[in-house]
């Protein structure tokens, strides 16, 4: 794996949590204090339209079809393919993930040069896909899974059913927090900004 990178003294610490946990609710509180947040599930989707190396690795697995007439990636078409195929998923993470890990790597530096004490990078897998070991501080954000199956329900209008089958496409929630620099509990009761604050003057510090 490659070094971690410190660039001009300033850190990258990831985000991450499991489905419903809130991570996106505490990157904004993070915002609020001036830290920029990069999100990687966001930029992966941008690269798989629009980075032309990913866009070959993609074609060369799953044909010219995973592609619409328009240019649009034809996610439903690749989804029902990865689904049934845990080769085929594991083959379209090895060619998106170090995409996106070589553009947050230019995104963090040019934030970097503004002088910042560090940046952030969401993602929900960081831990499943080892990326966590590419930053210097990890953050776990946790909720009592009641209270996740709850939020998803309602935010998404879907099952508990179907919230427990997207659940079991990630670790659990103890895997994440072994290996984690910093937790913070978004269970509706302690509150996020004094968690929030502790981190952001520990990172600051570094």
């Amino acid at each position: 794996m490659p070094d971690k990178i410190n660039t001009s003294n300033c850190l990258r610490v990831g985000i991450t949590g499991g489905i419903g946990s809130g991570k996106t609710t505490v990157c904004h509180i993070f915002e609020t204090l001036g830290i920029p947040v990069y999100d990687a599930d966001y930029w992966a989707k941008w690269l798989i339209t629009n980075d032309p190396e990913v866009k070959q690795a993609i074609t060369g697995l799953f044909g010219p079809d995973a592609y619409l007439p328009d240019g649009a990636y034809n996610r439903a078409l690749v989804a029902g393919i990865v689904f049934r195929d845990p080769e085929k998923l594991a083959a379209l993470n090895a060619a998106v993930h170090p995409a996106v890990e070589r553009h947050a790597r230019t995104w963090h530096e040019a934030q970097a040069k503004q002088g910042l004490p560090y940046t952030l990078k969401e993602a929900a897998l960081l831990v499943e896909n080892g990326s966590y070991q590419l930053l210097d501080r990890l953050i776990v954000v946790t909720a009592p899974e009641d209270l996740r199956i709850r939020r998803v329900m309602q935010r998404d209008g879907i099952s508990e059913a179907a919230v427990r089958a997207r659940m079991k496409n990630q670790l659990p929630e103890a895997e994440k927090v072994e290996v984690a620099d910093f937790v913070i509990v978004n269970d509706g009761e302690r509150s996020l900004v004094q968690q929030v604050w502790a981190v952001h003057r520990v990172c600051v510090g570094h």
